[in-house]
């Protein structure tokens, strides 16, 4: 049996939401409110729905993460849409395994560290806006990537890729960061996809339209 802990203290919380949601629920609180004290019912009715469907969105649930060694956690929610041999990538060198976790609106968005280790580069790309589960989104999508080595010294690169609605990458970790596996690093606002690069030994533990949490399941092993 797999054992896990904490990467990040629990809540205090029953509903825990990111606080990069705050604005928006806020926004749309505000404007909830205004609808109905003028007396807008279709309005205000409409305002609360999309307030609630915010608040679901953001959403922050805490996770149990895997404490075995050697073992990759996804470090987001979605289905897994593609598991490949890529023969090289701007990330790092050589040839390497890339697995493409895509997140619709429906999934939690908070991104979480795959494995424990330092972060030694991110790296921001401005770029377009195409649907987040075709192929060339993972070239030409506005992206952030981060280099992640292990204390083995294993590279393990991340990428976050905005989508066709996405527009608002939010990374909280610099180069000399120090991540434990598991641990909140970002988000991805409204549908979005991640794609993880590890050495071509790497053991995978995924396929093609596995559902996976971020934190919590394991897609490969080393």
């Amino acid at each position: 049996m797999t054992q896990s802990n904490w990467s990040d203290p629990p809540s205090q919380t029953a509903f825990p939401v990111a606080k990069a949601g705050y604005p928006f629920i806020f926004a749309s609180a505000f404007a909830t409110a205004v609808f109905a004290l003028l007396g807008v019912g279709v309005l205000a009715v409409l305002g609360l729905f999309v307030t609630g469907f915010i608040c679901y969105f953001f959403r922050d649930p805490d996770r149990m993460v895997p404490t075995g060694e050697g073992m990759v956690v996804s470090p987001a929610d979605g289905k897994v849409i593609k598991v490949a041999q890529v023969d090289q990538t701007p990330y790092f060198e050589g040839a390497c395994t890339r697995i493409s976790v895509f997140m619709s609106v429906f999934n939690v968005h908070v991104n979480r560290s795959p494995y424990e280790g330092t972060i030694r580069q991110v790296t921001y790309h401005p770029g377009k806006f195409f649907s987040a589960n075709l192929d060339k989104a993972s070239r030409d999508n506005e992206h952030n990537a981060l280099l992640l080595e292990s204390p083995a010294g294993k590279p393990v690169g991340f990428v976050q890729i905005a989508g066709l609605v996405a527009r608002r990458i939010i990374c909280s970790v610099q180069p000399g960061d120090l991540l434990k596996r598991g641990q909140r690093f970002g988000m991805i606002c409204f549908g979005s996809r991640l794609d993880i690069y590890l050495p071509p030994e790497t053991e995978i533990r995924v396929t093609v339209g596995d559902k996976v949490q971020a934190g919590s399941s394991i897609i490969a092993r080393w």
